[in-house]
Parts: C-alpha cells; sequence; structure tokens
C-alpha cells in the first residue's frame, strides 16, 4: 500500500497515476500524456504540475497550449515568493498568453507576486483589450473588493425587451464567470436591479428587464474590506455579489469560488496569529526561514516572561520561608493562561463573523467573567481538598485556591477584553495572539498568587 501512495494521489479513490504521465513525457509520448491530463479535473491538473521538478513542468508547457495551461493555473496554490521564479522559466510570449486566458482577477492574483518588470512586459504583450481590464483590476488593493472582483460578468440595460435578453446573455455567456446572476443597469452604467437566469427564462417575452428584475439590490463598495464582503455574502448566501463605485457605477462581481478563497485565507491568518506565527501554511521554507519568520514573536515573549520572573524574583522572601509556595506555581499560571486562551478564542470568533456589537460588549465580557469565576471556584475548591488531603495544610490550601478562582477569573476576563478593545482601535483582534495573553496572565496571576500569600504568611509560618 506504501508503494502505490508513492506513485498516486489517492482521495477516497485513485485519481491519477504521476509516475505515468511523467514517464509519458520522458518518453515523449505526447498522445498519451495529452488524453490522460487534459482527462484529469483541473484541479487534479494543479496538483501534478505543483508537485512536478522544473524539468517536467517545462516538458508541460512545450505539450500544452497556453489556454490548456490557463485553465489548471487558475487553480494553482504557490507560495507568492514562487511565482517568479516559475515565471522565469516561462517564455515571455508564452505567459502573457496563459494569463490572458485566465480570468481576470485570477491573472491579477498571479501578477500580484511577480516583479513589476514581468508586469510591464506581460501587459504588453498581451491584447490590448485584456491589458486594459488587468491594468484596471491591478489598481485596486489586494485584500479588497476591488482586489478581488472579476469584470467578467453579465449585464443587461433595463430597457432591453426580455425577447432580446436571452440573445444577449447567451452572446456574453462565453466570457462571464456566471450566467445564473444577471445585472440590470441604466444608461450611465450604474447598477440599479438584479435578477436570475430563471427570472429571465419565465418572463413573458413582451416584458423588459425593468420589469422583471428586483430593484433591492444588495453590493458591495469597490474599497470595502475582503473579510466584510465575505460575511455579507454568507449571510445572504449570495452566488455573485456585484461591486459599485461611490456612485453606484458596476465595475465587477465577485464569485463565490472567490469568497472561499478569502474565507480559507483569513481563517488560516487568523489561527496563525493566534498561535503567535505567520507561516502556518508555508510549506516549502527551510528551517532557517521558518524560525526567522517566529522569532520576533518569540523574542518579544521572551522579554515579557522576563517581568514574571523578576516579579517572582521580588517576593523570594515569601518563598524561602514557605517553599511549598513554589510547587504551585505551574498550576496557578497555567489554569490562567488556559481559561484565557479558551475565551480569547471565544471573542475573536465573535468579532470576526460580526455577532458582537457595541450593545452586546459589556455582555459578552460580562459573561465570560462569569464564566471564569465559576470555573475557577469549581477548580478552587478541587484544589484545596488536594492539599489538604496530600499536605494537611488548610491555610496554604486556602491561598492557592482563593488564588487560582481570581487568576481564572481575571484570566478570562482579559482574554475577552483585550480583543475587543483591540478591534475598538481597528486592530486585528487575532493580534492578541494565544502566547501573548498566556504570557500577561501569568503575570497577572503570579502578582495575585504571592499578594495573597504575602498578606496571609502570618497564618503560614
Amino acid at each position: 500500500m506504501a508503494n502505490e501512495r508513492d506513485n498516486k494521489y489517492i482521495d477516497e479513490e485513485e485519481v491519477y497515476n504521476k509516475s505515468l504521465l511523467d514517464q509519458h513525457l520522458l518518453d515523449n509520448d505526447i498522445d498519451a500524456f495529452r488524453d490522460e491530463f487534459l482527462g484529469m479535473h483541473t484541479y487534479e491538473q494543479s496538483e501534478y504540475f505543483e508537485d512536478s521538478d522544473d524539468e517536467i513542468r517545462q516538458r508541460i508547457f512545450e505539450v500544452l497550449s497556453p489556454e490548456e495551461v490557463a485553465d489548471f493555473f487558475e487553480q494553482l496554490e504557490f507560495e507568492e515568493e514562487e511565482y517568479d521564479p516559475l515565471f522565469d522559466t516561462m517564455n515571455a510570449n508564452y505567459a502573457s498568453k496563459v494569463l490572458e486566458n485566465m480570468s481576470s482577477d485570477n491573472a491579477v492574483d498571479i501578477m500580484n507576486q511577480l516583479s513589476k518588470q514581468k508586469v510591464a512586459s506581460m501587459l504588453t504583450l498581451m491584447n490590448k483589450e485584456d491589458a486594459k481590464e488587468i491594468k484596471a483590476l491591478l489598481h485596486y488593493e489586494e485584500d479588497t473588493a476591488g482586489g478581488i472582483m472579476t469584470t467578467e460578468y453579465i449585464s443587461l440595460k433595463v430597457t432591453t425587451p426580455v425577447k432580446e435578453a436571452l440573445m444577449h446573455v447567451k452572446e456574453q455567456a462565453p466570457d462571464a464567470e456566471t450566467i445564473y446572476v444577471i445585472f440590470a443597469v441604466n444608461d450611465h452604467k450604474q447598477l440599479v436591479g438584479v435578477l436570475s437566469l430563471r427570472d429571465l427564462i419565465v418572463a413573458e417575452n413582451d416584458a423588459y428587464i425593468e420589469d422583471v428584475m428586483s430593484e433591492r439590490v444588495v453590493s458591495a463598495n469597490v474599497a470595502d474590506d475582503q473579510e466584510d464582503v465575505a460575511q455579507k455574502m454568507r449571510d445572504y448566501d449570495f452566488i455573485a455579489m456585484p461591486v459599485v463605485d461611490y456612485q453606484d457605477h458596476l465595475l465587477g462581481i465577485i464569485t463565490i469560488d472567490d469568497i472561499l478563497d478569502v474565507m480559507d485565507e483569513e481563517a488560516s491568518e487568523d489561527y496563525s496569529r493566534l498561535a503567535g506565527v505567520s507561516d502556518v501554511n508555508a510549506k516549502h521554507d527551510s528551517v532557517f526561514k521558518t524560525a526567522g519568520k517566529r522569532l520576533p514573536w518569540l523574542i518579544t515573549l521572551t522579554f515579557l516572561s522576563m517581568i514574571t520572573a523578576t516579579l517572582i524574583g521580588s517576593f523570594e522572601d515569601t518563598l524561602s520561608k514557605v517553599a511549598l509556595l513554589g510547587a504551585f506555581i505551574p498550576i496557578i499560571s497555567g489554569m490562567s493562561g488556559n481559561s484565557g486562551t479558551q475565551s480569547l478564542a471565544v471573542s475573536v470568533r465573535k468579532i470576526s463573523t460580526g455577532e458582537i456589537n457595541e450593545q452586546s460588549k459589556f455582555l459578552v465580557a460580562l459573561r465570560e467573567a462569569g464564566s471564569g469565576l465559576i470555573s475557577g471556584v469549581v477548580c478552587g475548591i478541587l484544589l484545596i481538598l488536594c492539599i489538604i488531603v496530600l499536605h494537611r495544610q488548610p491555610i496554604l490550601a486556602t491561598i492557592v485556591g482563593g488564588s487560582l478562582t481570581a487568576a481564572m477569573t481575571v484570566g478570562t476576563l482579559m482574554g475577552a477584553v483585550i480583543p475587543l478593545i483591540m478591534n475598538k482601535l481597528n486592530i486585528d483582534p487575532a493580534v492578541a495572539s494565544g502566547p501573548f495573553i498566556t504570557t500577561i496572565n501569568d503575570i497577572i496571576s503570579m502578582l495575585i498568587y504571592f499578594g495573597l500569600a504575602t498578606t496571609l504568611m502570618s497564618y503560614l509560618i
């Protein structure tokens, strides 16, 4: 079975034989390769291409047309820094034809990763109409509605008769990203309505587009953040959303496949920040590059941890009198950090899904603090009983249990409040990462623990 997995890519069943495809190319059996390769799904083609070495990729460019390569280039998921070397191996005319045959939004996504010199060269070699569309999209920021929209959509004037509209749809369909949603515009190209293909088909022939369209149009502004657009499309269950400028001119559309990519990208980004890393998807980085990306966070956390160490050192006298206090440091700091991280995950999730508004922020913080208090009381009582049974020191047990309760309550509150504050300041709340919250809670929990122990020292000795 292991040998089969070396040669085949399997997802519930055998999909394609990589070694056979490689052999066809190396043996120059072009017809056999084309029959096998072009019969695969474009996702499978992109997977094969991504896993191939430079020699095989070069042969693929030699035996496939730019139109055929463009089909699976739409599915590529390379790291940003991999695109420049890839296009270095391609003939400039060939590369420009590949990009020209891709949907404009996907072509722009790739061109945003290329050097300015390459982009200028590609645009010069492209068809003028395609180059004009791509140039317009390149001006928008990557993470905005304008950066992910496509200009390949179907639109009809409101004054178009239904009997003529189907003919117009048929003319525009070959180049459109989707034909199921049709947008109605006025003479000034302003978006005024929307209708589905079904609406058009069942409409009376003597009707006009303005008679069958819906005037209630939900759209995105070209400058909207892509995460906000994804949220809106999820709320309305859209398969496509129009993008307009500040004067409601229809500029493009965003389709569901692009939004799925955005949601995956945003989720990965939030997960990375919660873990205190920035390379969760970096599959091909060297160990040195991986360490270089993570070191800034780790160095920052090291200095923050020094505060905890200094704090504990300042209570050296307390520890020297009751050395057993040191045994419970990991429990109190660990539980405080754990409860804070749980609360952090809940808050970041609620913020990212738009469940939190100005009125509910206080309630969220209060609920999380209450949850932390109840959890702290339960864990504290259990810890008190364990210490009494094991060490027969009820005063010590009370100090440790009380400190754990307070630390978990404050830790949970911090995990909820810090993301809310960051969101208020227009800072990504995911920056309040798990390691950051844990370190902050370490400082607070140690201050509570040793402060309480010092206060009750006379009862301990």
